[in-house]
């Protein structure tokens, strides 16, 4: 069992919205310490997801493509008696998190040819509907463990 984590370095909330998720999926798109950078593609994207979906917040887009695209196992390498075991583990909500937000941006980040803001925006789009590469990876993720579920008496 994990200890406590102690002291956790909380993000405040984002400027526009007043939410803790975007000021850290903020930080997440983050590279080189720019954030001003970071937070204009973010903005941008979200700017972007109002004009075509006819929303008026579209942090609730944002909120449900996160849920989306977090997945519920994953598979984690186990080392008993010399072979190595594919385990298949629950997902802690931080790190569902993390992983929901990665997987994100490495599909946005992946296409070429656009600027990131609308690259994120219509990932974020095809997370909300279920569909993308971050949801791909997801299910892939999950494919995994329910092939390895046999050594899931291995879990520590």
């Amino acid at each position: 069992m994990r200890r406590p984590v102690k002291n956790r370095n909380v993000p405040g909330v984002d400027i526009k919205f007043g939410s803790h998720r975007v000021e850290k999926f903020i930080n997440s798109v983050m590279w080189d310490g720019k954030k001003s950078t970071a937070r204009k593609v973010v903005y941008d994207a979200f700017d972007i997801i109002k004009e075509k979906t006819k929303t008026e917040n579209p942090v609730e887009l944002f909120e449900t493509a996160i849920r989306n695209v977090g997945p519920a196992m994953e598979i984690r390498s186990r080392r008993v008696g010399g072979a190595n075991y594919q385990v298949p583990r629950e997902v802690r909500p931080e790190r569902k998190q993390a992983l929901a937000f990665r997987w994100i941006l490495i599909a946005a980040r992946g296409g070429k040819g656009k600027p990131m803001a609308q690259k994120l925006a219509s990932e974020l789009m095809l997370a909300a509907n279920n569909e993308g590469a971050a949801i791909k990876k997801k299910e892939d993720t999950l494919r995994m463990a329910e092939a390895n579920k046999a050594f899931a008496h291995f879990a520590w």
